[in-house]
C-alpha cells in the first residue's frame, strides 16, 4: 500500500513538471484535473491525467 502511494506521488510530481508540454497535447485540461489559486500561488493536481497516463504505461508494459 505504501509503495503505491509513493508511485502515485512521484507520478504527480513528474506530470506537474511536464505540464507545459502535456498541455500542448491536451492533457491537464481534463475533467478531474484540479487547478486553483491559494495565497497568490497557482496549484495544479492532475488526477485524471495521472490515471490516464498510468493506464497507458501499464498497457505498454504488458505489450513489452
Amino acid at each position: 500500500m505504501f509503495r503505491w502511494l509513493i508511485v502515485v506521488l512521484l507520478a504527480l510530481i513528474l506530470i506537474n513538471g511536464f505540464t507545459p508540454w502535456l498541455q500542448k497535447l491536451g492533457f491537464g485540461k481534463l475533467p478531474g484535473d484540479l487547478r486553483f489559486k491559494l495565497f497568490g500561488k497557482e496549484f495544479f493536481i492532475p488526477l485524471t491525467t495521472t490515471i490516464i497516463l498510468s493506464m497507458v504505461a501499464a498497457a505498454i508494459s504488458k505489450l513489452l
